[in-house]
């Protein structure tokens, strides 16, 4: 009798317990193809039934997975070697199936799509000593250098639209490429790459010398500047901004005009002054030029491949911030309050870049 009453509770208990809920079907038939530039990998996937897939690039220590709805994605390997790319098409995010592939990278030489003319700058000037420089002579970035990754404080404080990703710089063939994309990643339509010298290297006073070929169109919005070296404390603008270089990209006298300018706190107002200098033809992305500043306690002067075409006066007390240490920002923006948004004239990717970086005091 007791064994019967148990049988019976627990058939009873087996009855009432819930269906388990029924995975929905996975999708089928996935397909890649791999299209492979240099060093970057472009992945196409379909598949039947996905809603979503996610695409992960095994480089070296690091592994990148990036989501998209439409099944793109694009890696960029800064060194030779071979590596796995796994694709998954998805129903829901546990649901899916996957396929691995293995790519063969080889790193060409001589092909950075730079230009191969332009302005050189020499190695020494009078009264000046090179303190310290970057000639991009390697396959990544030194230890000097550390990224942004994201997209900030609402876009960086500028409305922008791209994701900052370390995977749009590389380096190769004595050049720094940092490549603005049209590509889906996160909630971001573009990506690209903001670099910096924050809490590594810093200087006070002294000239500065970028050499670099800048990207164009409308909504590009390239950038060489430098932040005060407190900046986590005293916040923007009370640290100060020294921006060496800015192009606008867009048609008209945009693509061939750069701006440098300066910005500060004005007694707890945001004060700043910029000047531009344009080319009489053609635009920055034709050929290298090299950006400057020189520094010193009481101004700072703009250069155009070595001519002058901008100053300022620092010496007012109120522009303090100016007789401090500053970093270094290297980065190339998509949209913004500035440029606007790409339009449909706005050739992509876009790229910057850039020959070398000296400082000297």
């Amino acid at each position: 009798m007791k064994i019967m009453s148990f049988l019976l509770i627990c058939l009873s208990l087996l009855a009432c317990e819930p269906d388990a809920p029924k995975p929905p079907g996975l999708p089928s038939n996935l397909s890649t193809q791999l299209t492979i530039t240099n060093g970057e990998v472009h992945v196409v996937a379909t598949a039947d039934s996905a809603n979503f897939y996610t695409v992960t690039f095994y480089d070296t220590d690091d592994t990148i997975t990036v989501e998209t709805q439409d099944g793109e994605a694009t890696h960029v390997f800064s060194t030779a070697g071979t590596y796995k790319i796994r694709t998954r098409a998805h129903s829901i995010q546990t649901a899916f199936i996957e396929k691995t592939e293995d790519v063969v990278i080889d790193i060409s030489t001589g092909n950075t799509g730079a230009p191969t003319s332009g302005y050189l700058s020499p190695l020494t000037y009078p009264n000046y000593s090179l303190v310290w420089n970057d000639e991009f002579d390697g396959t990544s970035l030194s230890s000097d250098w550390a990224y942004d990754i994201g997209t900030g404080s609402w876009g960086w404080g500028n409305n922008e639209l791209q994701y900052y990703k370390q995977q749009n710089a590389v380096v190769s063939d004595g050049i720094l490429t940092i490549t603005a994309k049209n590509e889906t990643f996160n909630t971001s339509n573009y990506t690209s790459s903001r670099i910096k010298t924050q809490g590594i290297k810093s200087w006070k006073f002294g000239r500065i010398d970028v050499r670099a070929a800048l990207p164009y169109g409308q909504g590009i919005w390239p950038a060489i500047w430098m932040l005060g070296d407190n900046i986590t404390s005293a916040g923007w603008p009370a640290c100060g901004e020294i921006d060496i270089m800015e192009l606008i990209g867009g048609a008209g006298a945009n693509d061939r005009t750069v701006h440098g300018t300066v910005h500060w706190s004005d007694n707890g107002t945001h004060a700043q002054y910029g000047g531009s200098k344009s080319l009489t033809s053609g635009k920055f992305a034709d050929e290298f030029h090299v950006f400057s500043i020189t520094w010193d306690a009481n101004s700072i002067h703009w250069l155009l491949d070595n001519v002058e075409y901008h100053v300022i006066n620092t010496s007012p007390a109120e522009m303090d911030e100016f007789r401090a240490k500053f970093f270094i920002i290297l980065n190339l923006a998509v949209g913004g309050n500035w440029p606007g948004s790409p339009d449909a004239s706005t050739i992509f990717p876009q790229k910057m870049y850039v020959d070398y970086v000296r400082v000297f005091q």
